[in-house]
């Protein structure tokens, strides 16, 4: 049995990846897309949180929430999303990949891998590298030449307000020059 901790901060910010299961491209479909930010938007008014940055890929995908003042139930949030999906996904008759008996037992769909993978932001400096991993990610997996060119991602919204020119990314960030797990 592993020794698997989490990490609860009250207030805190978290980085997390998501997987799909068996690494089925569907979260940058139409369907995928449409049904991950209607399950967002309802758990977010269940649950508040800011949606700080993100990027979504055809089988992952990165995100970094903030979290209230004195809460610190982030598993909670990332499991709601999840089954939120699931359920809009499998009502409107989608197709989910097979599961082995053992994870039926567990009430487990094809959707999304099992768990997820989170980081505890520590400061300033290290949201600045959580935040350039996700801009940076479809460069990382080939999917486009440069950053700006992936519509599904928070890039565009952090170069509307400066934080980025539009053409950063041009050469790989600081956090792809370390030793980092990052989910994937």
């Amino acid at each position: 049995m592993s020794d698997f901790r989490r990490f609860f901060v009250p207030g805190g910010t978290y980085f997390f990846t998501l997987v799909t299961y068996d690494r089925r491209q569907i979260l940058t479909t139409k369907e995928g897309r449409t049904r991950l930010h209607h399950s967002i938007v309802d758990v977010r008014n269940q649950w508040p949180f800011r949606l700080f940055a993100n990027v979504l890929l055809p089988d992952h995908w990165h995100c970094i929430l903030m979290l209230p003042s004195g809460d610190a139930e982030y598993s909670k949030r990332v499991c709601k999303i999840k089954n939120d999906f699931t359920r809009r996904w499998l009502e409107d008759g989608l197709p989910e990949a097979t599961v082995t008996k053992s994870q039926k037992r567990r009430g487990e769909r094809g959707i999304w891998q099992p768990r997820f993978w989170e980081h505890t932001v520590r400061d300033e400096d290290d949201l600045k590298s959580c935040v350039d991993y996700i801009h940076w990610n479809p460069r990382k997996h080939g999917l486009v030449g440069q950053v700006k060119d992936w519509p599904w991602s928070s890039f565009h919204r952090f170069v509307d307000e400066g934080e980025y020119e539009a053409d950063w990314g041009g050469n790989a960030p600081d956090c792809m020059k370390t030793a980092r797990d990052w989910g994937e």
